[in-house]
């Protein structure tokens, strides 16, 4: 299974959280999943970290090889799904997140029940 995280599902894996989802854990943790980070997460934390909005001071690099997730960069199909995306959610980068998901075909780890307004796989 391939599988991208929201940035809460990314961080909450990290910090071994109850507010993951016993299904997600799971999958992640199976070493025959591909799980995928967007880098959009990390400049979601990044922004986050800087603004003093969040704590999560690992090295994005080190934390992806680590946990062998690859990184999903910004690509022209997922900039084109964007440009169609209703105006459900407002979050910049939620939304950037929904269009990967949909342009990839892949499933997306989020407890945001908004997500699914816009017909993409939500694996929670």
């Amino acid at each position: 299974m391939r599988l991208l995280l929201d940035t809460n599902a990314f961080l909450w894996w990290r910090d071994g959280s109850a507010r993951l989802s016993e299904r997600v854990c799971e999958q992640i943790g199976d070493p025959s999943n591909e799980i995928a980070v967007s880098i959009t997460s990390l400049w979601e934390i990044t922004i986050k970290r800087a603004l003093g909005k969040l704590r999560f001071q690992q090295d994005f690099e080190e934390v992806l090889a680590e946990e062998e997730f690859s990184l999903l960069p910004i690509a022209y199909p997922h900039l084109r799904a964007l440009a169609d995306l209703p105006l459900h959610h407002r979050d910049p980068f939620d939304r950037v997140l929904i269009a990967q998901a949909l342009a990839e075909r892949v499933p997306i780890a989020t407890a945001d029940r908004r997500f699914g307004a816009y017909g993409v796989e939500v694996f929670w």
